[in-house]
């Protein structure tokens, strides 16, 4: 992208109640509440000053509803990660942290940084996300409960057993609603049935990706392993050549990648294959998983992207 006299870009920092708007060709912060009647003043403010980009960090979904409506009303939004802000207003000298500071910093880092502008989930997706979300975490207090068990008292085992079928039965109701969800839409219908083809491949992990990375068949092998944070770094420097590792990406989609790849270790013919030539190859064994996950994420994503079904012979 070119740079213009007069190209803008702005910076939105988005708290529970209010926002702060940036353009970091103007002086003056816009400061509005965040409700309908604020949300309807900054789209305004920011159809008229038409910025080249406008970058809001992730705040849980906090930050959803408006970039929902700035997208719907033709304005380029990117939703970026907390760290990476975080780090770059570190490397311009500014430590301290308010609302006003980091709008005024989140359009700096648009113009510096120009992150891609994606539109947000749509509203099926936010609500498939959802559900896998509270899944995970009726999954994670199921097993804190569990692991209580075992050096619990007869009293504190009785409660302990309630909760646990409670939970069971929660885990079981989010399952059949998101089996349900699946089957109803075609267009998630078929994504589900080319994942669930390949060997390995459970519902858990499709429900996962369809979810969590909805960029799955849109970017190229590359992209998509960057973004789920399966992409080796490098670590040189002059002589050194260090050892590659991952970090970052969407850690729910990597852990559902993670069981994944276990299994199609042992039941997969492509992967169990290309697993045991990286151990006799001397790889260790954490090594040898993440690159069938990458392998395996690289499969799904060429699979959604060309409609097709399974082949081993042509993977």
């Amino acid at each position: 992208m070119t740079e213009t006299v007069c190209e803008r870009f702005a910076g939105i920092d988005v708290a529970k109640r209010t926002l702060d708007i940036h353009l970091d060709t103007e002086h003056e912060l816009l400061h509005v509440d965040y409700d309908e009647h604020g949300i309807d003043q900054a789209c305004r403010y920011l159809r008229q000053a038409a910025p080249a980009l406008i970058v809001m960090e992730a705040t849980g979904g906090l930050e959803t509803r408006l970039a929902c409506e700035l997208v719907a009303r033709g304005l380029p939004v990117a939703v970026v990660n907390p760290r990476q802000v975080r780090d770059f207003a570190r490397a311009m000298g500014q430590l301290a942290k308010t609302d006003r500071i980091d709008a005024q910093i989140l359009s700096a880092f648009a113009r510096a940084v120009r992150p891609q502008a994606r539109a947000p989930k749509d509203e099926q997706v936010r609500a498939l996300d959802e559900r896998v979300t509270r899944r995970r975490q009726l999954i994670d207090m199921r097993v804190q409960e569990t692991l209580r068990l075992g050096s619990a008292s007869q009293a504190q085992a009785n409660s302990l057993k309630k909760h646990i079928r409670w939970l069971d039965a929660q885990i079981g109701s989010i399952d059949t609603d998101l089996t349900a969800r699946l089957r109803q839409s075609e267009a998630w219908r078929a994504k589900d049935d080319l994942l669930r083809s390949i060997p390995g491949v459970g519902a858990v992990t499709c429900v996962t990706l369809l979810a969590k990375c909805p960029e799955l068949g849109q970017l190229n092998r590359r992209q998509i392993a960057a973004l789920v944070g399966l992409a080796p770094l490098a670590n040189d420097s002059g002589g050194h050549r260090g050892k590659r590792s991952i970090w970052g990406g969407r850690a729910e989609v990597r852990a559902v990648l993670y069981m994944a790849a276990v299994s199609a270790m042992r039941f997969n013919q492509v992967i169990r294959t290309f697993a045991m030539r990286l151990q006799q190859a001397g790889k260790p064994p954490k090594v040898v998983i993440v690159a069938c996950m990458r392998k395996l994420l690289s499969i799904m994503n060429a699979m959604l992207k060309n409609n097709a079904t399974w082949n081993p012979k042509t993977t």
